[in-house]
């Protein structure tokens, strides 16, 4: 599915968090959205799931404006995982997984053998099946995230939104899942903080800076020294690590004095839909 969003603008109290922001995200596309905190990543990604209604601008899904929609009906083409979601905790973890079949079920009935079939195959993906009947409350934090990213695939979405899917996890966990989201065939949108995890596992990277969106394209593109600098106010360099994947190296934050951190974002370079690692 392919998600576009033009002009989209997002407010708090008058203050654009997301300012005039205008994307295009390919099917099939793995992009990582990057930035500071404060920098937009979390808004935007409600307003693309259609949990925010945007102040200005459009979302569409396959060409079509999503506004007006109902919230079944986006849940039944788009999954949102975000940093920190609350459930009950009377909850099993195959009940938890199972709300990921609410956009297709009936009220009148409970869920049917296919509903059982995708919640099992979801499982099994985020390797919970030996964890399916513990209760919710006797989880760790890691565990409950895979949980809720289980349960988003258990949607059977065309595409997949996440906010910071691998804050709670731990290295090994966040290495699975990230080779598990660039290796679906659902376009994914990821906010992440690690970039050299993004750099690596993501087609293309959006930089986002004061609600803005200044950098697109290939993770080489986009990881640049003086962007880095500029929007993440850091000095640090970018190469291949010892396998070959680009990496990012940090010598140290810059100091406010510094005319790398002009509060200015840096000009915007041009997106690309091209899947470019």
């Amino acid at each position: 599915m392919r998600i576009i969003a033009e002009h989209l603008s997002w407010e708090v109290a008058g203050r654009a968090v997301v300012d005039d922001v205008s994307l295009d995200v390919a099917p099939g596309e793995t992009v990582g959205l990057i930035g500071p905190n404060g920098s937009g990543k979390s808004s935007l990604l409600r307003c693309l799931a259609g949990l925010r209604t945007p102040a200005a601008g459009t979302v569409r899904y396959d060409g079509e404006p999503i506004r007006g929609w109902s919230a079944r009906r986006v849940a039944r083409r788009v999954a949102f995982v975000e940093q920190v979601a609350d459930t009950d905790g009377d909850l099993r973890v195959v009940d938890v997984v199972g709300l990921g079949r609410t956009p297709f079920g009936d009220r009148w009935r409970g869920p049917g053998a296919h509903d059982r079939a995708v919640v099992d195959a979801a499982l099994a993906r985020l390797g919970l099946t030996a964890l399916r009947d513990r209760a919710w409350k006797a989880l760790s934090g890691g565990e409950r995230q895979r949980a809720h990213i289980a349960r988003a695939l258990a949607q059977q979405p065309y595409a997949i939104l996440l906010d910071e899917p691998t804050n709670h996890l731990d290295v090994k966990h966040q290495l699975e899942l990230l080779a598990l989201l660039a290796g679906t065939d659902q376009t994914v949108l990821v906010a992440l903080h690690d970039l050299s995890l993004a750099a690596r596992h993501c087609d293309r990277l959006l930089l986002l800076h004061g609600g803005r969106l200044v950098a697109a394209g290939p993770p080489k593109d986009v990881l640049t020294p003086e962007l880095l600098a500029q929007v993440f106010e850091v000095d640090a360099e970018t190469g291949p690590d010892a396998l070959g994947h680009l990496a990012v190296s940090y010598r140290g934050p810059l100091t406010p004095r510094s005319p790398a951190t002009d509060p200015s974002p840096p000009p915007s370079t041009t997106p690309s839909t091209n899947k470019d690692c």
